[in-house]
């Protein structure tokens, strides 16, 4: 077997890499990560989704089925190369260094000034962090006064092993990933911004007094090196849900002017998969103290919810999957710099306009969005093009303008940027089926609750959306596809990352660490597996209203 000559790497920017073949036999994705190119192997490099898809453009590439030869659309965690070939990375296909990440937020209740650490004059300030599946961010306060004094945020570094806790979980059933995924999130993500967020506010990491973090429960667990294999089978039971006080040494966290016995405390979570990360939005969206019922939604993978009525909570989480953040999607990508965030769309005539991260061009987009998936959604049912079942409608489709329309063996799809040899951007009905999915889980999970509280849409006073997806989420399109089933504009109140407004809390005023240990233990979990006519519900909301 030959290992010779170069795999010439083509960026979507027009520059040009060259990488000699390596004479192992580690896959494409590997190799180009070791060239600093890492590429989105969302599912842990299992072949599930097209994060990591790449153009052959010259040359063939081995896969386990046979060779494929140029041209021709590749997965690259499943391809070897063995010879010279000339390939093209898709911006959506990269890990970028600059995300949209969520780090604004809004606190709706009352608190004091009784910090967590106690100042002192040479370490006054501390830090809070919202460790996210997707994203993780640093806020660093001034304990004196608590106001915060500058954020810094990027991807979690953990990506590489998945994009969704299921994948991290089977992945520390190897116990050397355990390590690497602790290594990952300690000192390759929550350091880096430690450091950079102590700079932005020109204080030095010796003035830090301690941190406060909240995350779901797998992030947390992995944070601390903790195991989190139990989490991922029945009966999913955590190893630790009260909150937690760590050190700095114990997790590793070693940053240069970071004295080691500096207290971390971790927020305490509600279940396995109902972390910290919402008890912290129960408190700083102050939902629980509504007179009236309220609803948090925090959009992702998991799809958490919460209820309040008369002061009772009750809570799910549902199985949304990653779609909303671009996986497995023909040309979706997470929200960051030059992805399409806005989509608005007319059929007759046919028109088009759209807006991207970073206000780029559209013909220079990188791919699109969670948001701008539901607004094509919405946009395209409204307007005919899609059936209530998802599939396109022959008439409409035929009236589009031939350069907008697309067919492969991938069904129709509607074509929004059209570009040499790859289809161009656009969204097919592949992706409508994966979509109406992710939102018939969350309308689904919506509904058993307040059936459960035998309460209606109506009678809800206010739909709280955490989370960055709903920063960016046109809430009339929501509505109108059913994944805010029932519910009207003036109702929700999009407030941000709320993980991270629990953690500045915690930090700001102590008493609020016992009010979210109080509040955990009063929310009923609702398992959705177990509910009667979660199945029918689901089934019924796979259709666009």
């Amino acid at each position: 077997m030959s290992f010779h000559g170069n795999i010439q790497v083509e960026l979507e920017t027009g520059e040009r890499r060259e990488i000699p073949i390596p004479r192992d036999s580690r896959s494409l994705a590997d190799v180009l990560a070791a060239h600093g190119l890492p590429l989105n192997t969302r599912c842990g490099q299992r072949g599930l989704c097209l994060g990591c898809e790449i153009e052959l453009c010259q040359g063939t590439l081995t896969l386990e089925g046979g060779v494929v030869a140029a041209p021709a659309s590749v997965q690259a965690c499943r391809a070897r190369c063995r010879g010279p070939v000339t390939i093209r990375i898709p911006g959506r296909s990269r890990i970028e260094h600059r995300p949209q990440v969520g780090d604004t937020f809004e606190i709706l209740i009352p608190y004091a000034h009784q910090p967590l650490f106690k100042p002192i004059p040479d370490r006054d300030t501390a830090f809070a962090v919202d460790v996210g599946t997707t994203t993780v961010v640093v806020l660093l306060v001034d304990l004196n006064t608590g106001q915060a004094l500058s954020r810094a945020g990027a991807f979690n570094e953990q990506i590489r092993f998945g994009d969704n806790v299921v994948t991290r979980i089977d992945a520390a059933r190897k116990p050397e990933n355990l390590g690497a995924m602790q290594s990952a999130i300690v000192k390759e993500t929550i350091e880096p911004l430690l450091l950079r967020a102590c700079e932005r506010a020109g204080r030095p990491l010796s003035r830090i007094a301690g941190g406060a973090v909240a995350g779901n429960t797998t992030m947390l667990h992995l944070l601390i090196g903790e195991d989190p294999t139990p989490l991922g089978i029945a009966p999913f039971t955590p190893r630790f849900l009260k909150a937690r006080l760590v050190l700095a040494r114990d997790i590793k966290l070693a940053a240069t002017g970071l004295g080691p016995e500096t207290p971390l405390q971790l927020l305490p979570g509600i279940a396995a998969y109902i972390g910290a990360d919402i008890a912290a939005g129960i408190l700083a969206s102050g939902m629980a103290f509504d007179p009236s019922p309220s609803l948090l939604v925090d959009f992702g993978t998991n799809g958490e919810i919460v209820l309040q009525r008369n002061g009772q909570l009750s809570a799910c989480a549902t199985a949304a999957g990653p779609a909303f953040e671009g996986c497995g999607l023909r040309c979706g990508t997470r929200a960051r710099e030059g992805a399409v965030s806005d989509l608005r769309l007319a059929f007759d005539p046919f028109q088009l306009e759209a807006e991207t991260i970073g206000k780029s061009t559209l013909s220079r987009a990188n791919g699109l969005c969670g948001s701008a998936y539901v607004d094509f959604l919405a946009a395209a049912r409204r307007g005919g093009l899609l059936g209530e079942n998802g599939r396109f409608v022959s008439s409409v489709w035929e009236n589009l303008p031939a350069q907008n329309r697309l067919t492969d063996e991938m069904g129709k799809a509607l074509r929004l940027v059209e570009r040499n040899g790859a289809g161009g951007l656009c969204v097919g009905e592949v992706d409508v089926a994966l979509l109406l999915q992710a939102k018939a889980a969350i309308g689904a999970g919506i509904e058993i609750l307040l059936e459960t509280a035998g309460i209606r849409a109506t009678d809800v006073g206010r739909v709280y959306l955490a989370g960055g997806f709903g920063m960016h989420l046109n809430i009339a399109h929501a509505i109108a596809i059913g994944l805010l089933p029932g519910f009207k504009e003036e109702q929700v109140r999009v407030v941000g990352n709320t993980s991270l407004a629990g953690a500045m809390l915690a930090l700001v005023d102590r008493t609020m660490l016992d009010e979210m240990e109080n509040l955990r233990r009063q929310v009923e979990v609702i398992e959705l597996n177990l509910a009667d006519d979660f199945s029918d519900r689901y089934m019924e909301h796979l259709t666009l209203p």
